[in-house]
């Protein structure tokens, strides 16, 4: 089967699946969510069997430490995808809501339905765990999906994707409501992302190039997840224990992901002070600091920050700090080159607090709050299916009500247009 005939099979699936998905009431769903849960318990050893051949293999081939973190799956990440679905299906449906009633002059009544997009084609790299979170938030929202994963984690999606067929199985939902492709061909995400009578929306979540290349040869519309160069600002009113603890959780918990912090703001009048008690423990974490020429100065062991270093997302253990003069030139640094994901103001000023929301213009905007909290997990929303820096449909974390449009509906007793 040639890779054409391949995709367009299961385009073809998808779109029949996703029909029997739109009319599938919250019980059938939500049972489907905690049979994959079971299943996936069940068989976790053969999933972690699977991640480990991925693991090694992305080890021969030279895969940086960041990449592997994303690879990588354990008991503990393993029981936080079952306790993701578990949270799906404890989540309120969204489909068949109906919102804005009112009654027209003419007498017909209007309101508007919430409905599901069809089907979802999401791209993905490394981290085998959007697997589960992409089908669940898919399934939970009445959508079919194709999911292509990165070629470094085939074996262990391969191996998930068995765990979502048997749930979908036991719980009586078409078995291609998710498909998994099983092939590494690159060919696959062209067809993928050209099947306009098939596929609804494209998701890519993974490197800028990725999605710079999706976006480009997309017919189908895109959601696009662009790179997290995330911003921590620590202002002249910060508490500065605050901002050392806020400071070293942005950056440090984990690097590969993309709400991880990537540059480091501070306000002059309080860099002396704080700017030697984070980097000592920058220094403990093997963080590497590149810094402006005040940094410097107050840092003298750090490397100096290029220009590209502002608009870097490092994935890694390395950090860009800047001086500023204050909030105004915080703010304008970060519009100019942010990417409009993840931010946050570390103050005991509301109006500075209050200013930074309202004037950084990014996805998600944090008071005091590390940038770690930008997760559908940690928004309440179950998953995510990606953070989108789209500012159209979806923005920042996407969960469930992203993953749907609306539909006008129109009650009447007979009424005629005059």
């Amino acid at each position: 089967m040639t890779i054409k005939t391949y995709m367009q099979s299961l385009g073809t699936a998808a779109r029949e699946a996703s029909r029997v998905l739109a009319r599938a009431n919250s019980d059938s769903k939500n049972n489907a969510l905690m049979a994959i849960a079971k299943q996936l318990d069940a068989n976790r050893n053969a999933v972690l069997a699977a991640n480990k051949l991925d693991m090694d293999k992305g080890r021969n081939n030279g895969l940086n430490d960041a990449l592997l973190d994303r690879l990588e799956l354990n008991n503990e990440r393993v029981d936080a995808m079952i306790e993701g679905l578990q949270q799906v299906a404890e989540l309120s449906d969204p489909i068949g809501e109906l919102t804005d009633l009112g009654t027209r002059p003419s007498g017909i009544k209007l309101a508007k339905m919430r409905v599901p997009l069809g089907v979802i084609g999401i791209i993905y790299e490394s981290r085998p765990n959007v697997t589960i979170d992409a089908a669940s938030l898919c399934l939970k929202s009445g959508n079919a999906t194709i999911l292509r994963g990165g070629s470094e984690a085939i074996e262990s999606n391969q191996a998930i994707a068995q765990c979502i067929k048997l749930g979908l199985a036991d719980a009586g939902l078409p078995e291609n409501a998710v498909q998994v492709i099983n092939t590494t061909d690159r060919a696959a995400v062209g067809e993928l992302i050209t099947m306009t009578n098939f596929v609804d929306v494209i998701v890519p979540r993974g490197g800028k190039g990725l999605i710079e290349r999706i976006s480009a040869d997309a017919r189908v519309p895109v959601i696009k997840h662009l790179d997290g160069n995330c911003h921590v600002y620590i202002d002249d009113d910060a508490d500065l224990d605050k901002a050392v603890t806020i400071a070293v959780n942005a950056k440090t918990h984990r690097y590969g992901v993309c709400n991880a912090m990537e540059s480091l703001l501070v306000a002059e009048s309080v860099a002396a002070k704080v700017l030697p008690v984070i980097a000592d423990i920058y220094g403990e974490k093997s963080v590497e600091m590149r810094g402006c020429a005040n940094s410097c100065n107050i840092l003298p062991s750090i490397s100096a920050a290029s220009e590209s270093d502002w608009s870097e997302e490092y994935l890694a253990p390395i950090v860009a700090i800047k001086v500023v003069a204050g909030i105004d030139e915080a703010i304008e640094h970060i519009n100019t080159y942010s990417s409009q994901h993840t931010e946050s103001i570390i103050t005991e000023d509301s109006a500075s607090g209050q200013r930074f929301i309202a004037e950084v213009d990014s996805s998600s905007v944090m008071i005091n709050a590390s940038t770690r909290f930008a997760d559908g997990f940690e928004y309440g929303l179950g998953a995510e299916i990606g953070i989108s820096t789209d500012k159209i449909h979806a923005r920042g974390p996407v969960g469930l009500e992203g993953l749907t449009s609306q539909k006008w509906v129109v009650f009447g007793d007979g009424q005629i247009r005059q």
